[in-house]
């Protein structure tokens, strides 16, 4: 397999989910041995962010990169939409400190991959085949993902949470060539009673109804849910049942498990290369996704190529 980028740039528009910043974000092609690297246009000098795990400044409801001072933030679902798409190198120019949320999934990045197309490039991409397992367990949470040797790439993911409406799901994607029709359109979600002590945070300013499923797996006062509504800049909803609470049906109805298989793709896209193998995730989320990514990128330091020196250095 040759290395790949996109064939020509293409951009789009949209609100960050953490910060609400209107923002346009612009996708080039990039050369040989490049990776993924974002640009910030709206800094003096322009400067660039190699988008690698040992860069990840914070995994708080998002993965945030971070050079010298320099970050941007909610990168996973472009990153994913990269690597689901089998895109080796791209330039992302970026003029504002977060990446738009747009639908809260991949799939608008992928309409623009696969509307403008790939390029083949004309050095042979080189994987990360895995000798033995690679495994990160997080024992205050019971969070764990594991590597397993595999002649391609494919991930299994379970989700469990202390929840009515969402105890127990599961997702998998048995090759990366599903991505785009099994995972990609997947949006991120939020439990109702998390989202007052976010906002506290100064977190999901960018949030809506648009862009996120909300989960209702409590009884909750419609006074309550309308003050929340106030809150967030949205429009009221009548809420008199538990369940999910969108403006767009469920696209699955294991959605929320299959977001975050997504996530684990785009936190994992920061190894800096395709991997042959099977990932095993239990409860995965943005921090030990990128502890596991940096143990994988670990085990690739102790065994390099010689041609991938520069591209593994952080």
């Amino acid at each position: 397999m040759k290395q790949r980028t996109i064939k020509e740039s293409f951009s789009l528009k949209g609100k960050g989910l953490h910060s609400g910043l209107q923002t346009t974000i612009t996708f080039r092609p990039a050369p040989v041995d490049f990776g993924y690297r974002i640009q910030r246009t709206d800094l003096e000098g322009s400067p660039v962010i190699i988008a690698s795990a040992g860069n990840v400044k914070h995994s708080q409801r998002c993965t945030l990169l971070s050079v010298d001072g320099v970050e941007v933030a909610t990168i996973e679902h472009a990153l994913a939409a990269l690597y689901g798409c089998e895109i080796d190198n791209c330039l992302i120019e970026i003029d504002s400190p977060e990446f738009p949320i747009l639908d809260g999934s991949s799939i608008e990045y992928v309409q623009q991959i696969q509307r403008v197309g790939f390029e083949v490039q004309a050095k042979e991409r080189i994987y990360f085949e895995v000798e033995q397992h690679i495994e990160y367990v997080d024992a205050e949470t019971g969070s764990y993902l594991k590597l397993l040797p595999a002649d391609h790439f494919s991930v299994g993911v379970q989700v469990v949470f202390d929840s009515a409406v969402l105890p127990v799901q599961h997702a998998s994607l048995d090759r990366l060539a599903d991505f785009t029709t099994e995972i990609s359109m997947c949006r991120t979600f939020v439990f109702i009673k998390e989202i007052e002590q976010l906002l506290k945070h100064g977190l999901i300013k960018g949030g809506d109804l648009d862009n996120a499923i909300v989960i209702n797996d409590q009884l909750i006062e419609q006074q309550e849910v309308d003050r929340l509504s106030d809150i967030m800049g949205i429009e009221r909803k009548n809420i008199d049942k538990m369940g999910y609470v969108m403006n767009k049906p469920l696209v699955f109805p294991n959605e929320p498990a299959r977001h975050k298989l997504l996530d684990v793709l785009g936190d994992l896209a920061l190894v800096g290369r395709f991997i042959k193998g099977h990932i095993i995730a239990n409860r995965p989320g943005h921090r030990v996704n990128n502890l596991f990514a940096r143990k994988i990128v670990e085990q690739m330091q102790a065994e390099p190529q010689p041609e991938m020196q520069d591209a593994l250095k952080m």
